[in-house]
C-alpha cells in the first residue's frame, strides 16, 4: 500500500469539484459587488432555527466559500486552503477508488457534518434560549456583561456603555429592557450564523486518506518533521475536538462540522471494509 503511486493527471471527479468551487466562489463575489445579492445567505447552511434555513443547503454550502470580507475585502484563503486539500488528498482516493466511489464518499463527508453540525448547533441555540428566559425573570447586567464577553469576545462600545448605565441605574425599566433586546439580538447572531465551505467533505478525505496509507509521511508547513498520515489525523482530530469543547468567543470555525466529517470518512471507509469491496 505504501508503494502505491497515483497517476499525476487531476482524475475527472476532483478536476470538476475544484472547477465547481472556483466558478461558485466568483459568483459570490459578482453578486455581492454587481447585485448585491448574497449568495452566501442563501446557499450557505443555517440553523433549523434561523428563517433563512433551507434544505437544499445542506448541499449547496459545500460549494460556497468566503470571499467578500470586512470593507469588501476579497477573501481567497478559504477557498485555496480547502481546493488545495482537495487536490492533494482527492486525486489520491480517486485513482485508488474510482470517480464514482469518490464522489458518493464525499458528498455523504460534507452532507453528513453539515447534518451532524446543524444538530450541535440546535441543541447550544436551545440552551441560550433557556438562559435568555431565566435572564428576562431575573434581569442583571452583570449576567448580561458576562454572556455578551463569552459569546461575542469583544462586544461593541454601545453594547458597554448600556451595560455600564443599568449598572448605574439597576432599576431603571429602560435599561432592563435595553439589556434583555441585547441579550435576545445576540441569540439572533447565533441563530442566524452562516456556514459555508467544503470542510466537512475535505476532512473526510483526510480521514480516508490516513486509513488507507496510514505511514505515508506528510510534509506539514511550519513542522521541521514528517508526520505519518495516521498520527496527522489523530492529532487534527484531537484539537478539533478541543475548540469545538472550549467554544471561544470569536472562533468562527464550525469545529464539530469538521469532527463529523471526520467521523463519516472513518464509517465509510470501516463499512467498504466490511463489504469486502476491494480498494486496490
Amino acid at each position: 500500500m505504501q508503494n502505491y503511486r497515483p497517476a499525476s493527471i487531476v482524475p475527472p471527479a476532483v478536476k470538476a469539484l475544484l472547477i465547481i468551487n472556483v466558478v461558485m466562489w466568483v459568483l459570490d463575489i459578482v453578486a455581492e459587488k454587481q447585485f448585491h445579492i448574497d449568495l452566501g445567505n442563501i446557499l450557505g447552511l443555517h440553523l433549523p432555527q434561523s428563517e433563512h434555513w433551507g434544505i437544499w443547503q445542506y448541499v449547496t454550502h459545500m460549494f460556497m466559500h468566503a470571499s467578500v470580507g470586512p470593507g469588501g475585502r476579497i477573501e481567497f484563503t478559504h477557498l485555496f486552503f480547502n481546493m488545495f486539500a482537495l487536490y492533494m488528498f482527492g486525486r489520491v482516493l480517486e485513482n485508488v477508488w474510482g470517480s464514482k466511489r469518490f464522489v458518493i464518499f464525499y458528498l455523504v463527508c460534507g452532507i453528513g457534518a453539515g447534518v451532524l453540525n446543524s444538530l450541535v448547533g440546535w441543541f447550544e441555540v436551545r440552551a441560550l434560549y433557556e438562559q435568555y428566559h431565566l435572564f428576562v425573570e431575573s434581569p442583571d447586567p452583570h449576567i448580561l456583561s458576562e454572556f455578551a464577553k463569552k459569546q461575542l469576545g469583544e462586544p461593541a462600545a454601545w453594547v458597554w456603555e448600556v451595560i455600564d448605565g443599568w449598572i448605574n441605574h439597576p432599576a431603571s425599566p429602560e435599561y432592563i429592557h435595553a439589556g434583555q433586546e441585547i441579550f435576545s439580538r445576540i441569540i439572533d447572531l447565533k441563530v442566524n450564523v452562516t456556514m459555508v465551505g467544503a470542510s466537512g467533505a475535505i476532512f473526510g478525505l483526510l480521514v480516508g486518506f490516513g486509513m488507507l496509507f496510514p505511514n505515508t509521511e506528510l510534509y506539514i508547513m511550519f513542522i521541521p518533521m514528517p508526520i505519518k498520515a495516521k498520527y496527522f489525523v489523530i492529532g487534527y482530530g484531537v484539537l478539533e475536538l478541543f475548540l469545538g469543547m472550549n467554544n471561544a468567543a470569536g472562533d468562527n470555525v464550525a469545529h464539530f462540522a469538521h469532527l463529523s466529517g471526520m467521523l463519516f470518512g472513518f464509517l465509510m471507509v470501516k463499512w467498504w471494509n466490511k463489504q469486502r469491496k476491494s480498494f486496490y
